[in-house]
């Protein structure tokens, strides 16, 4: 057996130049040619295995790597050849041709079975294709994304108006109790004022009268402050409430919502402690549903609204009527926005969902406990937070209005003469220097001819505001200390215009908190 491999691989056959008569057109035909052949078939293979080894996410990838080995073995039989032109190892040859062939069948075999998943492959314009497709689609993404921020903007200003139209509702069914109260207070002021004309030369009654009215004042300003509170637009702002104080604070207010044929009774439990919410939104929540109650009881009735803390140490809010009740399937859809079963023109349906939403917003809960026949509970379910800091003292007031403080140069901008005349009174009493202008541009008149330390505006006059005013007066006096003494409800209009420097005041006021806000400013 070895001697025959011996005599297979002895290389003693005549090399195959005797075929071609060694004539040197015939071999150097074959030389070059065989040898170009050789070159490329092995620069085929180096090609397809740098290919395969930098793209290993090919999916053909060992199919590359046996298209590697037979293009291999076909080269080195072009070698053979040449080999051979000159030498008889044709049994090298021939097994090398054998190792081809190896390499070959299984290439071939294998080839057939990824024809299709070849030709599956997309070409460039199916590529192209679809990246056209893609690139539309992404476009068109895109449009919807940006209408769909166009719709949640529209949304979200559309529940701002409706927040504020239920508001507005809200201050509508005020409108009957605040009138009533206001002409008490009128009454009170006007009798206790011509009481004093008539006897004006007695001093014991015309202190007590002045009293009378000075606290009739107080009232109504308390009134109007709650109103303007209540009814504006502003900034939600989440702080400590107190709900014993504010419950107390707007029992006014709640009972002018329910009107005289309804018995509210207010009962505030002990050591409530705070919740984490917006007050104004807080006081909407319960008139809202303090309104709710008083329609369910056509004829009248008994209203509680009641706080206490519950067994999970929360404030339950709790507003009972004797109405009529509701059934469950009303019940289930009571917190649906604009769900009401109330008649056209008698409620938007905003009321149990925006008291819900505050209640959501502090991190509680709204329940609704009723039968039909049997009235309704609502309780507003509140977390408690740990309880507010001490307010900070109040304005001072009473007493002697005198200023301890330096007496300075004033100038005072109001439209309403009356209201010019007693706030100029006031400063003069207080041994203050007054200029009087009862318009923006005569204010800026004035500032032509005068420096004054401190300026007093009015907010809302007519052609120039005061914000306005107060923003031209400091271009030119970058220094001056500004005070506004306003009853409009806006004070982000004047922050933003004097870029919070100026301290605002709320009408009406008192000589003596007039006087301290002065010494305050100028100190």
């Amino acid at each position: 057996m070895l001697d025959s491999a011996k005599a297979f691989f002895s290389g003693d056959y005549a090399p195959h130049g005797y075929c071609l008569l060694w004539q040197p057109e015939l071999i150097w035909t074959h030389v070059v040619s065989d040898a170009l052949i050789a070159a490329s078939y092995f620069s085929i293979p180096v090609a397809l295995v740098t290919f395969v080894r930098k793209r290993p996410d090919i999916e053909f990838g060992k199919m590359f790597w046996l298209f590697a080995l037979f293009i291999m073995s076909c080269g080195l039989t072009h070698i053979m050849g040449i080999w051979n032109l000159w030498n008889g190892d044709y049994a090298a040859e021939a097994t090398i041709k054998a190792i081809t062939a190896i390499a070959s069948v299984p290439t071939a075999i294998l080839l057939w079975p990824l024809l299709p998943k070849a030709l599956a492959i997309p070409s460039p314009s199916m590529l192209q294709k679809k990246n056209d497709e893609l690139a539309a689609a992404l476009a068109e993404r895109d449009a919807a994304l940006e209408q769909l921020r166009g719709e949640v903007a529209q949304r979200e200003r559309a529940e701002a108006a409706l927040v504020q139209a239920n508001k507005m509702e809200a201050v509508g069914q005020l409108t009957g109790g605040i009138a009533h109260d206001f002409n008490n207070l009128l009454q009170a002021i006007s009798g206790n004022l011509e009481l004093i004309k008539l006897a004006p030369d007695n001093k014991d009654k015309v202190l007590r009268w002045a009293a009378n009215a000075a606290l009739a004042s107080e009232r109504g300003a308390k009134l109007t402050g709650q109103l303007l509170t209540f009814s504006r637009r502003q900034r939600l702002e989440a702080t400590d409430i107190d709900v014993g104080k504010l419950l107390r604070d707007m029992s006014g207010l709640l009972r002018n919502s329910v009107g005289p044929t309804v018995d509210l009774q207010v009962d505030v439990g002990p050591d409530l402690g705070t919740v984490r919410s917006d007050a104004t939104q807080l006081e909407l929540a319960i008139i809202n549903l303090a309104i709710n109650g008083r329609d369910a009881m056509p004829s009248g009735g008994r209203l509680l609204v009641r706080a206490e803390v519950d067994a999970a140490d929360r404030v339950a809010v709790r507003i009972v009527d004797q109405g009529v009740g509701m059934t469950p399937d009303i019940v289930a859809r009571a917190l649906e926005p604009f769900f009401t079963t109330k008649g056209p023109g008698r409620g938007t349906g905003l009321g149990l969902s925006m008291a819900y939403g505050v209640a959501r917003a502090a991190g509680g809960d709204l329940r609704i406990d009723s039968e039909p026949g049997e009235g309704t509970a609502v309780t507003l379910l509140l977390p408690r937070t740990p309880a507010a800091e001490a307010a900070a003292p109040a304005v001072r007031g009473g007493g002697q209005s005198a200023s301890p403080g330096r007496k300075v140069n004033v100038l005072l901008v109001d439209d309403d003469p009356e209201v010019r005349q007693a706030v100029a009174d006031m400063l003069r009493a207080d041994g203050h220097r007054v200029t009087e202008a009862e318009n923006g541009p005569q204010a800026l008149l004035e500032l032509e001819r005068m420096t004054p330390d401190l300026a007093l505006f009015d907010y809302a006059m007519p052609g120039m505001n005061g914000a306005q005013l107060a923003a031209r007066v400091l271009e030119q006096h970058p220094d001056l200390k500004l005070l506004f003494l306003t009853g409009y409800a806006d004070s982000d209009a004047i922050d933003k215009a004097v870029n919070g420097r100026a301290r605002i005041l709320k009408k009406p006021i008192s000589a003596a908190a007039l006087s301290a806000s002065l010494d305050e400013l100028l100190s």
